[in-house]
This record gives structure tokens, sequence and C-alpha cells, in this order.
């Protein structure tokens, strides 16, 4: 049996949270799994608290011969070296733009220099 240890997703449309879990290879990603080992939650603030994995229990997965998906290798591998990264900050915001001055109307521009004309 191909066992791999890879996330299980459980949550709800637009706000998804996933089990990492101990799997048959040939099982469906919402099939039975064989243990859970950990959690993923995207929607929480601080990205170190985003993950909680039972690192004694991988490391035994591993040792009888489990592969890892890629992305639960990248989230083991924050976890030992304890790098999640810091979000962040929002941009600056900027000042408001300074409105164009309005156009002159078409019989505005010529009407003085008429008006030197007409004076001469």
């Amino acid at each position: 049996m191909a066992v791999r240890i890879r996330m299980k997703k459980i949550g709800r449309k637009h706000r998804p949270f996933y089990r990492i879990c101990v799997m048959d290879s040939r099982v469906h990603r919402e099939g039975k799994a064989i243990e859970e080992v950990g959690w993923y939650d995207t929607s929480v603030a601080d990205k170190s608290k985003r993950v909680l994995v039972k690192m004694d229990r991988v490391d035994y997965w591993l040792s009888v011969g489990a592969s890892m998906s890629e992305r639960v290798a990248t989230l083991v591998k924050k976890v030992k070296t304890n790098r999640f990264g810091v979000a962040a900050p929002p941009p600056p915001m900027l000042a408001p733009k300074e409105p164009a001055p309005p156009a002159p109307a078409e019989g505005e521009g010529e009407a003085p220099a008429e008006a030197e004309a007409a004076a001469e």
C-alpha cells in the first residue's frame, strides 16, 4: 500500500480548512484517512498559527515509508525552521488627485481678441 501524507479539504466554500492526513494514495481527497497528524487554516491572520503539525507522528510515518505531497512538505519545512514570513504591510494611502481645470467654452477664447480688433 502506497501511503502519502497530504491535505484533506473540509472547509466550506470561500473558507478553506485542511486537515493534514496520512492516507492511502489511491483514496480520493476527502476519503477515509489512516491518521490525522495536523491541520492548516488559511484564514488565520498570524502566519505562524495557521498550521499545526504533530511532528513526532510525521517523523514516524516518514520512517515507515510514507511520502509527503509538495504542499505538506512545504508546511513541514516551515514548521521545522519556524520561518513563516511576515505579512506585507498595506501600501500607504495616496493623496487625492487635483481636479482638472474646466475647459473654456467654444466662444469664450475668441471674444477678447475680437474686442481688441474692434477697439482699434
